[in-house]
């Protein structure tokens, strides 16, 4: 292929009629006040999309314009252009073809960079374009961290040799940054971070260590490696977290502050001791990516709507349920969100503080010096507090003074632990909370789940089993209804799993005066009997056949969580 030519972007956009010259005069304004790439200058002013520039280079350099989303790539043909220079040129080598390599561009008009990449991999190379958000995914998928970190888990494993490892000699060398414990341990995190894992798990076994990440809920390999390794990796993230390192008898929490890729990362780490050495679980707290907006969490639009009135009023409890996992403080995070305003005093009350939220009052819990949730709390509606935000409804205590300041003009949120949103108020009832008061506080209960959704990139019509085909009779679905199921035949971006990110899928529990008589009164038949009758043909079941239905996710992940539901 011919070098390709110069070509200034804003003058192709107006040529194509894609942008007017007043949006790009404007661009162009705001370009050199910035410092920014005229393409992000516009993209970002929402006058065009990455795709009609692409599209558009494409057309006018008549290459062809490659959607990355639904290209599988080849690891073996990536990795011929080192990652560094993968991501300074914004290029990957795609295939080969023809005898020339074929690599994706996000700028193909960059000539330094096309010529870098000519010397680099010593081949002819065929030029196309790619969106530049879709090739930064696919470099991320790309260059896996799996044999770097088994390689240095091999290279860790031969320093320290047969003996037993010299916790002295270690813990005075940790602070090395090329010794090859913080090596892995960098590796892991990168790689972590790469596919978005929420969870690593290192888990000692009879003579191996193995490394798991929790990927969309699910765990999955990452490495095994030689069980020696596995006490220097303890003893240098216990280090990290402060935690007590001649402890090996008893479980272990603490939390640390790492910078991954550009991102600040705040790991929860757990250590936990079994036979064969510690187990150490660490939660990945990504500060820049936690957040999330109401309309981006999925609910049904009739249910938003009623639930942002809700949380607009001045008193009252709302209260999320799921079991651990389920996207609870998320969604509650992103209510505070929408009503964090100046005139509006926040205090949350947190075991532990996952995201900081700017402009709110936020509480850390902590036993060991007898910070509690009950003292805490008491503290808390002496500070003049508009809304509060409980953690989790722990005991009899913290229920109690949630509840007493949703009675007194405060507006509360908080978690439990509940199969669905109906059985909430008789779990309040069993923990000690008075009947009348669980009936006159709790303004609504939302119950809510996470499914995986099916990847975008290979997703195909589903032929159901005949085990899917029974139970999907018997929740009334006609066959009609199944021609829009789907799942993954599995690709490159999604680790051949058939899934790519997760959805929640809700169900809301508003009280009416119906239900709040019913509360009050001591027969729970006469209150899921009026409940029943409210969540017809809203239940979080029903959210997640329609998603179902449209392809969102599979018959397996519903019929799961409807087992759940149904425990």
């Amino acid at each position: 292929m011919a070098r390709p030519g110069k070509v200034r972007i804003g003058d192709l956009l107006v040529q194509q009629k894609l942008i007017s010259q007043d949006q790009l005069s404007f661009a162009l304004d705001q370009q050199k006040r910035s410092g920014r790439k005229l393409g992000r200058v516009l993209v970002d002013n929402a006058f065009v999309t990455e795709e009609n520039i692409s599209e558009a280079l494409a057309r006018q350099l008549n290459i062809p314009y490659i959607n990355l989303k639904y290209y599988h790539i080849k690891l073996e043909q990536v990795r011929l252009l080192p990652e560094s220079q993968a991501r300074r040129f914004r290029a990957i080598v795609l295939e080969e073809r023809n005898g020339m390599l074929l690599v994706g561009m996000a700028d193909p008009t960059d000539l330094t960079a096309y010529d870098e990449i000519l010397r680099i991999v010593k081949r002819d190379i065929d030029i196309a374009v790619v969106n530049e958000g879709q090739l930064l995914e696919s470099i991320d998928r790309g260059y896996r961290r799996t044999e770097e970190i088994t390689g240095l888990a091999r290279e860790l494993s031969e320093d320290i040799g047969d003996t037993y490892v010299d916790f002295g000699a270690l813990s005075d060398s940790v602070g090395t940054e090329d010794a090859p414990v913080v090596k892995l341990l960098q590796s892991m995190f990168d790689d972590a971070s790469q596919i978005q894992a929420s969870d690593i798990h290192i888990e000692p076994q009879e003579g191996r260590v193995v490394i798991r990440f929790r990927i969309d809920g699910v765990l999955h390999l990452q490495t095994e490696a030689d069980g020696k390794i596995a006490p220097a990796l303890v003893l240098r993230l216990k280090l990290m977290s402060g935690l007590d390192i001649s402890e090996k008898r008893l479980p272990q929490d603490g939390r640390f502050h790492v910078r991954v890729r550009e991102q600040g990362v705040d790991v929860r780490i757990a250590t936990c001791p079994t036979q064969n050495g510690e187990t150490v679980v660490m939660r990945l707290l990504r500060q820049d990516g936690g957040m999330t907006t109401l309309e981006k969490l999925g609910m049904p639009a009739e249910m938003l709507k009623r639930f942002r009135e809700i949380i607009q009023r001045s008193n009252g409890m709302v209260l999320v349920t799921g079991p651990t996992g389920s996207g609870k403080t998320t969604t509650l995070y992103s209510a505070l969100a929408e009503i964090n305003t100046p005139d509006q005093k926040i205090i949350t009350v947190e075991d532990p503080v996952e995201y900081s939220l700017p402009g709110i009052n936020q509480v850390q819990v902590n036993d060991k010096i007898e910070l509690t949730f009950t003292r805490v709390l008491r503290s808390a509606l002496r500070q003049d507090p508009d809304v509060i935000l409980i953690g989790e409804m722990r005991d009899a205590d913290t229920a109690q003074i949630g509840m007493r300041a949703a009675m007194t003009g405060h507006l509360v949120f908080s978690t439990l632990h509940t199969r669905d949103s109906a059985g909430t108020l008789f779990r309040l009832v069993d923990m000690g909370v008075p009947r009348f008061m669980v009936a006159s506080s709790v303004q609504a209960v939302i119950a809510q789940r996470l499914l995986r959704r099916v990847c975008e990139s290979c997703n195909e019509p589903h032929d159901p089993t005949p085990q899917e085909i029974i139970w999907m009779e018997m929740e009334g679905l006609a066959r009609e209804q199944w021609a829009g199921l789907k799942h993954g035949r599995g690709c490159s971006h999604c680790n051949g799993t058939g899934y790519r990110g997760r959805m929640g899928v809700y169900e809301m529990l508003e009280m009416n005066q119906k239900m709040v008589e019913a509360a009050a009164h001591d027969s729970a038949t006469q209150f899921m009997h009026v409940a029943h009758d409210y969540m017809k043909g809203r239940t979080m079941l029903d959210h997640a056949l329609k998603e179902m239905r449209l392809g969102h996710t599979t018959v397996s992940e519903v019929m799961g969580i409807s087992n759940r539901i149904e425990e």
